[in-house]
């Protein structure tokens, strides 16, 4: 099969790049693997490391750079969104209920995604709101799953505890009653990536008169499968 896409520099980056996907490598090595000329392999290496593309060890020898990895992340949050959304809106849909996705930034949870509620009385969380860790369903769902020492530490504050979490990790889903908010409750469930590990939460919310103090009761179901689908097409993507 013919690997040239008709633009020589280009190609020849890839070479690199492809090249350093085996692990580290000298110039020597580099010149090698690719079979590019040693002048024309350290330009390249060296302008694919001003973009950080390529990066260096402690031993001077090349090895794919960090840019690389924010860039598979913005990917993989791309991907999330897109899968996500047609998601959301048929939780909505199905719950009568504003319907959220969250990430976890630091000390955080970030409202990435939402479909709200059309008419009526809406429990509006805009998407870039940054919420604390400390308090709500969603919260509780992206903390429940980590490792002890990273779980102790987000309890410190929290307005739930560890035997709550231990309930959320029996259950495989949370719920919250005016714990974030007055007057306001809601259900979440885990999305799950690479390895099983949590990556976001899906939620419903909605006032306490329509929720219940048991909001569980009510939305658990539609909102795990809402997180399982999520999850199961992510992992068809990878």
């Amino acid at each position: 099969m013919d690997n040239s896409s008709g633009v020589g520099v280009l190609d020849k980056a890839v070479l690199v790049l492809n090249a350093l996907e085996a692990g580290p490598a000298s110039l020597a090595q580099l010149v090698q693997a690719t079979g590019l000329a040693r002048p024309t392999a350290h330009r390249l290496a060296v302008a694919l490391e001003h973009h950080r593309i390529v990066s260096r060890d402690t031993q001077g020898r090349f090895v794919l750079g960090p840019r690389l990895s924010e860039l598979s992340t913005a990917a993989g949050e791309d991907r999330l969104l897109a899968v996500a959304s047609p998601v959301l809106i048929q939780l909505r849909d199905l719950t009568g209920e504003s319907a959220q996705l969250y990430r976890r930034q630091g000390d955080e949870r970030v409202c990435v995604a939402a479909a709200e509620r059309s008419s009526g009385l809406r429990d509006t969380v805009p998407v870039g709101a940054a919420l604390p860790m400390l308090a709500g369903s969603a919260a509780q769902i992206l903390l429940a799953w980590e490792e002890p020492d990273r779980l102790h530490r987000g309890l410190r504050g929290a307005k739930f505890t560890a035997a709550t979490l231990a309930s959320v990790r029996r259950r495989g889903w949370a719920h919250s009653v005016g714990e974030r908010e007055q007057g306001v409750a809601s259900v979440s469930a885990p999305i799950r990536g690479v390895g099983g590990k949590v990556v976001a939460a899906v939620s419903v919310s909605g006032p306490i008169e329509r929720l219940t103090r048991t909001p569980g009761r009510l939305h658990a179901a539609p909102v795990v499968t809402a997180a399982e689908r999520i999850t199961e097409t992510m992992r068809r993507a990878n």
